[in-house]
């Protein structure tokens, strides 16, 4: 039984398609999400609905609250275990994500750098509090500036850890990946899709999701999260769209210049995820302004009973 791992930008239609190849094949879907592991946060991760949720069995939704750690290497884990089981009732795993760490995690042979002492992450995160996250990442920026390029200023999470990696081994974090990251080894049983399409289309949807987000509720979700006790440091409230939510709540920006902020940082991490994706050179792309999502589900049904599709396995 092979292995769909579907990537590509957010807003592109990946979870769609997924589902679409779900209903079809009778498979189960694998989160590749870094957020949507969280419950609480459904809006602005753009989590399956229930609805969606009852056709097909979803894995890694829902699992963690707020305050739990999670990592490419927890996520290497617990995804590798769950397409192991999906495999074991006769089923097909679909993976469905824009994590790149995250997939390049679940398909590749990928050791983590193991992170500092217990006493290295107290240092770091005492100096977060005292001095605030920016300065953690001046610091990062002057040990290991690539690291400290792919991480938000406010991402406490990750720069602490990257902090700590270079102080107990003296090797920037960005280095130690390097090693792995830059070799593509040939994949066994696993069609790897990427989905693109114009870029000002593109950005359009973005832009029409990050509204529609406004609409179905993010503030309110982010608001309820903040009375429920989530600290607006904790990792998930730093991702896209929830540390925009904060800053309006906080009165820190108006609702229009918050919006506008979230638009552009969306098509900027978007941009992001196909630089990344677009490095490997396994990945078959799939242009959704050229070819319908369902002519791509019938040459993904097609590539699993026949093995006669141009996807490499």
């Amino acid at each position: 039984m092979p292995m769909i791992v579907i990537v590509g930008p957010t807003a592109v239609g990946k979870s769609d398609l997924g589902l679409l190849l779900a209903q079809a094949a009778g498979g189960e879907i694998v989160s590749g999400d870094s957020v949507q592991v969280y419950r609480g946060f459904s809006v602005g991760s753009a989590k399956p609905t229930l609805a969606e949720r009852a056709v097909a069995p979803h894995h890694l939704i829902d699992i963690l609250d707020p305050d739990e750690p999670f990592s490419a290497a927890r996520f290497q884990s617990l995804a590798r275990e769950a397409v192991k089981d999906i495999r074991a009732r006769g089923h097909l795993p679909i993976v469905v994500g824009g994590t790149g760490l995250y997939i390049r995690a679940l398909l590749d042979p990928f050791d983590f750098p193991q992170p500092g002492t217990p006493d290295l992450q107290a240092k770091w995160t005492d100096l977060a509090r005292r001095m605030g996250t920016p300065y953690l990442h001046a610091r990062l920026r002057a040990w290991d500036p690539e690291s400290a390029s792919l991480l938000h200023v406010n991402d406490k999470a990750r720069i602490i850890r990257a902090l700590e990696v270079y102080e107990s081994t003296r090797i920037p974090l960005s280095r130690q990946r390097s090693f792995n990251e830059q070799i593509y080894p040939p994949l066994e049983d696993v069609i790897l899709v990427g989905l693109e399409m114009d870029r000002p289309l593109l950005y359009q949807r973005i832009e029409e999701r990050c509204e529609s987000m406004i609409r179905q509720g993010l503030l309110e979700e982010t608001a309820e999260l903040l009375n429920s006790g989530c600290s607006p440091a904790l990792k998930p409230m730093g991702s896209i769209g929830y540390r925009h939510a904060v800053d309006f709540l906080r009165g820190c920006t108006t609702k229009p210049e918050m919006l506008r902020l979230f638009k552009r940082d969306t098509r900027r991490f978007a941009k992001r995820q196909l630089t990344w994706f677009k490095r490997d050179p396994r990945v078959v792309w799939y242009d959704i302004n050229i070819l319908s999502k369902r002519e791509i589900l019938n040459i993904l049904l097609n590539a699993c009973i026949y093995r006669n599709s141009p996807v490499k396995f």
